[in-house]
């Protein structure tokens, strides 16, 4: 993905029109799997944990697959793992982070399947983004975009059947209702040395996006409990609405900098760069695990001179030493800047929301925020 591109401005109302993810209807009757009348959910690793306990409150009981402390990207699923998510009313996985977790649920007949990247738009390349407060571009409707691999914007249903087979695919335009294969067309990596197949799917990291899969998420869990629809309902609205405004936070912090440049371990946080008129400059693309070339750290060194940089942020999750070596050759700082993936004892903060408040108050301070 090249993080240097625009993201295409979407109504919120849009989400109106998402589709419920990967839904797998075996079961019509709409009661709750657990004895005690809760719905189970599976959830792959922490953003989508924290929505469905967020939205499903005591009516729900969520497990995870990656647990506190795992770098989720490279989850092995065991066998435990495996028989427990053939049980749960609903596993909610976001398609594309975790290849393991993407083949098991593939593979399992679980009741509800909610692949998290149906409920909002997904982007790999584009043009160069916009300063805030700059307008977006004109002559493309919000919710009607679809980008230039196929992948429909406007939120329309993907749904799976009982086996989790996909229904067929229609060209875009076709009845309204396209969705093209996600991860289809191969990553070019040109520009940063990105070394990832497929769509970025760090869509949690942008805000908005992240309000799009709650309010999905929502409809989903309504449809597959129905008896507990309106608490549903209301916890989703209360969630969209915290998250909202964690979005009016980013756009008033972010607006005025001294540069619009940051460097990163890896690249989690292009959206959140695109959504508010930033660029991100990773060392290790959108995989952590890979190593940078000389050429790459060379790149950067000269990208921090020129643009004014004085950090370079590293997580929590995987190692700090390249970006520490980096900072150190450049003269530069280090700080965290957390992709959020889960929290532990080192996460600035006991949820999503107070991790994000975190990273904008580094990000202010790394970008010369006035």
């Amino acid at each position: 993905m090249n993080v240097r591109r625009l993201i295409p401005g979407t109504a919120m109302a849009a989400t109106a029109l998402l589709g419920l993810g990967a839904l797998s209807g075996c079961s019509s009757s709409g009661a709750a799997g657990g004895s005690d009348g809760k719905l189970d959910i599976m959830a792959s690793f922490y953003p989508m944990q924290y929505l469905a306990e967020e939205i499903g409150g005591g009516h729900v009981r969520v497990t995870t697959l990656t647990e506190p402390g795992q770098e989720p990207h490279d989850l092995e699923i065991s066998a435990r793992q495996t028989a427990a998510m053939e049980e749960s009313d609903l596993v909610l996985y976001l398609k594309g982070l975790q290849p393991a977790v993407d083949e098991a649920v593939q593979q399992s007949e679980a009741r509800t399947k909610v692949d998290a990247t149906t409920l909002t738009s997904l982007e790999k390349d584009g043009p160069e983004p916009r300063k805030s407060g700059e307008p977006e571009k004109s002559g493309e409707p919000a919710g009607e975009h679809t980008d230039e691999h196929g992948h429909a914007e406007d939120g329309h249903e993907h749904a799976e059947d009982e086996h989790g087979h996909g229904e067929e695919e229609k060209p875009a335009g076709e009845d309204g209702a396209e969705k093209a294969a996600e991860g289809e067309a191969g990553h070019d990596g040109h520009d940063h040395g990105h070394s990832h197949d497929g769509p970025d799917p760090h869509i949690w990291l942008d805000p908005v996006r992240y309000a799009e899969v709650a309010k999905g998420l929502g409809k989903a869990m309504a449809k597959a409990d129905p008896d507990h629809a309106a608490d549903y309902g209301k916890n989703t609205d209360a969630l969209v609405k915290r998250l909202d405004a964690l979005h009016t936070k980013f756009e008033d912090g972010l607006r005025d900098t001294r540069t619009d440049v940051f460097i990163t371990t890896h690249s989690a946080f292009g959206y959140l760069a695109d959504r508010y008129g930033l660029m991100e400059e990773s060392i290790t693309g959108l995989d952590p695990e890979s190593e940078p070339s000389g050429a790459r750290i060379k790149a950067l060194q000269q990208t921090a001179k020129a643009d004014k940089v004085d950090t370079v942020f590293y997580e929590t999750l995987v190692s700090d030493r390249t970006a520490k070596t980096l900072a150190k050759d450049a003269g530069l700082r280090t700080d965290v800047l957390d992709p959020v993936e889960g929290i532990t004892d080192k996460s600035k903060g006991d949820d999503y929301v107070q991790v994000m408040e975190a990273n904008l108050t580094a990000l202010r301070t790394a970008l010369g925020a006035k």
